[in-house]
Parts: C-alpha cells; sequence; structure tokens
C-alpha cells in the first residue's frame, strides 16, 4: 500500500465532514448564492472560496498534525474535545431540524465589479471567526489523527465537498434559491447535518477508545 493508495474511509470522513459545517445559513453562502441569482462572476467567486476553503483545511491538518507530531496524549485530548464539540453542533442542528428557517439572498443595489465581489468574499471568508474554528482547529485536528498517509485523502475529501457545496450554490442558483427559501429544505439540511456530526463523533471517541 503505497502513500497514494486510496482511503475511502479517510475520504468520506473529510467529505462528510466538511460538508456538515459548510451547509449553514450564513452570510459567506447568501453571497454565494446573491452573486449566482444575478449572474455575476460567479466562475471567480466559487473559485475563490472554494480555494480558500482548500487552503484552510490543508492548513489546519497539516500544521495540527506536525504539532501534534509524538503527543499522543495531547492528541487524543484534543479528538475528544473535537468530538464533544461535534455532539453538540449535532444536537444543535437537530434542534434547528424543528424551527423555521430559510436562506434569502438580496439581490437588489447595483452590480458588483470582479474586484469587488471578490474583496466581498475574501471579507466572508477571513473575517468569520468561525472559518477558524471550523476548517482550521476542527477539521485540522480531527484529520491530523489519521496517519500521515491517510491525511491527503481526508484533505481531498474535505476539499470536495467545499467545491461540490459552492459550485452548486453558485451555478445552480435559480434551481436552488427557492428552494433554500423554504423552511422544510433546512429542517431536511439540519436534520442531515445533525446525523452526520453524531455519527461522526461517535467514530471518533470509538478511535480514542480503542487507540486509534
Amino acid at each position: 500500500m503505497g502513500f497514494l493508495s486510496f482511503s475511502m474511509p479517510a475520504f468520506t470522513q473529510g467529505l462528510a465532514l466538511s460538508m456538515g459545517l459548510i451547509v449553514a445559513i450564513g452570510a459567506q453562502n447568501a453571497f454565494v448564492l446573491r452573486q449566482g441569482l444575478r449572474r455575476e462572476h460567479m466562475g471567480s467567486v466559487v473559485l475563490f472560496c472554494a480555494t480558500a476553503d482548500a487552503v484552510l483545511i490543508t492548513a489546519g491538518v497539516m500544521g495540527m498534525a506536525e504539532a501534534l507530531g509524538n503527543r499522543p496524549a495531547l492528541a487524543h485530548a484534543l479528538a475528544l474535545a473535537g468530538s464533544a464539540f461535534l455532539l453538540v453542533y449535532g444536537w444543535q442542528a437537530l434542534r434547528r431540524a424543528r424551527l423555521s428557517q430559510a436562506l434569502r439572498a438580496d439581490t437588489g443595489g447595483a452590480g458588483l465589479g470582479r474586484g469587488a465581489a471578490l474583496a466581498q468574499a475574501a471579507a466572508f471568508t477571513f473575517l468569520n471567526p468561525h472559518v477558524y474554528l471550523d476548517t482550521v482547529l476542527l477539521v485540522g485536528s480531527i484529520g491530523a489523527q489519521h496517519p500521515s498517509s491517510l491525511q491527503v485523502w481526508f484533505i481531498a475529501g474535505a476539499c470536495v465537498a467545499s467545491m461540490i457545496w459552492f459550485v452548486s450554490l453558485g451555478f445552480g442558483a435559480r434551481w436552488l434559491a427557492p428552494w433554500f427559501a423554504r423552511p422544510v429544505a433546512w429542517r431536511f439540511l439540519d436534520a442531515f447535518v445533525g446525523v452526520t456530526m453524531l455519527t461522526i463523533a461517535g467514530l471518533l471517541i470509538h478511535r480514542v477508545l480503542t487507540g486509534f
């Protein structure tokens, strides 16, 4: 088994974790949806958001892996902390599934030039404190639990999820906007996110208890 041998479990975990964290009602997703509805610089905005996510995910996993190094006690502690976060996150998502909410993009106002659109995309991405907690620390610490030969596939899965989401949101905006404006759609998505996060938390706790 070489370094590049495909690992479906690592890839799937990265994919599910990233998708669960990125599917949420927030300023960045509303902005991407807005650009998609207006058909303004969709390719540039989608590429920027997906690339920024990929950089943050890779930096998080590689940085955490280097920081943990030969510190198994710290690795276990971060794994348990991550699982606790996912348990709370999953529980909150299941609670949200009972509430009415929707994602609506404000399409009013003047159009944006490419530079202005990318500047806003950067602000929504990098000025959001949750991106560093979720994408860098949480995804990074969980990805770092994998052996180094499997981390690349965890990163790949997480990056693919990000790309799928932003491409779908930007280029499928005209089809998705009415769907996302319906509370029932977000109830379904939150239920899916909740179950996904609780499952990942359970697997993470099992890995810690069985010594990975």
